[in-house]
């Protein structure tokens, strides 16, 4: 029997988990939940003898990887996957896989949201400006950022985009401009919409070179991932231009460097919040189970991330 480990410091919600195991335990596998662990070792001791596991931002290491003796695939309930260590699961022939897509609506509609709430001065009674007539620069073009453009196109904003996997040709269906570098890019945007992976050419890449290229007035948008901000430019950018704004779902390490000390200007939410809503919340953990399912019932690999 192929035993399925489900494991999340931030467990799903309950409609989640409750479908998640009824897809896994009609495909005749047993699961096994370990849920708000606070300790490495408990997840070191829960993987031991598991066949697959469902992950969401838990760190799925070479550690965890090495007590893992009998793991062949690990599925991370999202689209991000840098929680995953790829080179060891290549190395121990582990299939590592995401859920692409599942709470793509979710994120895009937070980062719009996060747009209105900086134009309107996080809603505290000063006067803002609109988003119609704006210019967004949409950085990486995946599911959540093709959704990102076509929710702000339907505010009347128009739309640049950088991605090194588009074309101007596949974005033309979009009524989308694609721009040559990042520079340019961030020259164009008065919004700048961050969905960018975080890896070896992306960290700390949005630094202040960049970010002081934006027109008067620019917000910098993060729903991706604090690594790529390089923070001393951001401070620098905050401190140097009293028009520049920053807003993210994810604090920065030197946010208590930043709090209150910027007004109106800098923004960061308590914890990640792109995929949390009810809906998305589903859909990633159903598609986890039934890729999972398709993996060793057909060998399905359709979203493998490592090689």
């Amino acid at each position: 029997m192929k035993r399925v480990l489900i494991a999340t410091e931030k467990p799903f919600a309950a409609a989640a988990a409750n479908q998640m195991v009824e897809i896994l335990e009609k495909a005749g596998y047993q699961v096994q939940r370990l849920e708000k662990y606070a300790s490495k070792a408990e997840l070191l001791d829960a993987v031991k003898d598991v066949h697959a596991m469902i992950v969401r931002s838990d760190i799925v290491d070479r550690e965890v990887l090495e007590a893992a003796k009998e793991l062949k695939v690990v599925v991370r309930a999202g689209s991000g996957f840098d929680n995953l260590d790829l080179i060891a699961c290549t190395e121990k022939d582990i299939v590592a896989m995401n859920t692409p897509g599942q709470n793509s609506n979710a994120v895009a509609e937070l980062a719009i949201g996060m747009m209105i709430f900086m134009s309107r001065g996080q809603f505290k009674g000063v006067s803002g400006t609109e988003l119609k007539g704006k210019t967004v620069g949409v950085y990486g073009c995946g599911n959540i950022g093709r959704r990102v453009a076509r929710i702000a196109q339907g505010l009347g904003m128009k739309v640049v985009a950088l991605d090194p996997c588009i074309t101007k040709v596949s974005m033309e269906p979009y009524d989308i401009k694609v721009v040559q570098s990042v520079d340019e890019l961030f020259s164009s945007s008065e919004f700048l919409s961050l969905h960018i992976p975080a890896n070896d050419k992306t960290k700390k890449s949005v630094n202040f070179d960049l970010m002081s290229k934006m027109p008067k007035g620019a917000t910098v948008i993060n729903t991706a991932r604090k690594e790529v901000i390089d923070e001393d430019g951001l401070k620098k950018i905050l401190e140097e231009r009293p028009d520049f704004k920053y807003i993210s779902d994810i604090a920065p390490s030197n946010h208590a460097d930043l709090d209150g000390k910027f007004e109106l200007r800098y923004y960061s939410t308590p914890k990640k919040q792109g995929a949390e809503t009810s809906e998305a919340n589903v859909n990633a953990g159903v598609a986890a189970a039934e890729q999972i399912v398709a993996f060793f019932e057909s060998g399905d690999q359709t979203y493998r991330v490592n090689r």
